[in-house]
């Protein structure tokens, strides 16, 4: 073993590789803006880190009872710990989940600290290049094909437009509505039509969302306000 392996096996190596590798992982987050970003990454790979190693140093004791310790635990215990943690970054708002990546990033860097503290950097490598070639590279396959999304459309009319203009109008975008809530105020004198609509797209909704607003705004139907958001 030459200097840098002898490095890498000792216990100031091996925390110092979980936090670089959990760090890269962060990295992506934080680049997206996420809520836990680099820090949090880096931490959760490091503390993993820690227990493991904690877990092979302390020695199995048995008391005068004749029980035997299981040092193994401790590391077993990181397992459980992060699932709460991956828990809290995730938000579900309507239809739409958001955080699911986050929290699964969050549990591949724990991973990849129990790696490292148990001198498995070869499997924490690897196990971090797969990880960064999936956030970014499969990001850009998923906007090469269609799918499908949900979203929700709140539009103000005067009372006199009906909800059927205006589900006409969204159909004729090509999205399907799957549920209709209408709100009048006779004191404003403005209907509120909720729509929770289906679209088949590629990419970002953006296009699509400008789409149902430009023919709305064309259609001579006088609005008020347009909302589209998360279904």
């Amino acid at each position: 073993m030459n200097g840098f392996e002898i490095f890498l096996d000792s216990t100031l190596g091996r925390v110092l590789a979980a936090a670089v590798l959990g760090g890269l992982i962060g990295l992506e987050r934080d680049k997206h803006g996420r809520a836990a970003g680099l820090r949090t990454h880096l931490l959760v790979s490091l503390g993993a880190a820690v227990f493991t190693i904690l877990s092979a140093k302390i020695p199995g004791r048995a008391d005068g009872l004749g029980f035997v310790a299981d040092p193994g635990r401790i590391a077993a215990q990181v397992v459980t710990g992060i699932g709460f943690l991956g828990a809290g970054v995730i938000l579900k708002t309507g239809r739409d989940v958001r955080g699911l990546t986050t929290a699964a990033c969050l549990w591949t860097a724990a991973a990849v600290g129990m790696a490292a503290g148990a001198g498995q950097h070869g499997v924490g490598v690897v196990t971090t290049v797969v990880a960064l070639l999936a956030l970014i590279l499969l990001k850009l396959v998923e906007h090469r094909y269609a799918k499908d999304s949900y979203r929700h459309l709140v539009v103000v009319t005067p009372l006199d437009v009906t909800a059927s203009q205006v589900i006409d109008i969204v159909r004729a975008q090509g999205m399907k509505v799957l549920s209709c809530e209408i709100r009048r105020d006779f004191e404003t004198a403005r209907a509120e039509t909720r729509l929770a609509v289906r679209l088949y797209h590629r990419g970002v909704t953006d296009k699509a969302a400008h789409a149902v607003i430009a023919a709305l705004e064309s259609s001579g139907v006088r609005l008020f306000s347009v909302h589209w958001g998360l279904g």
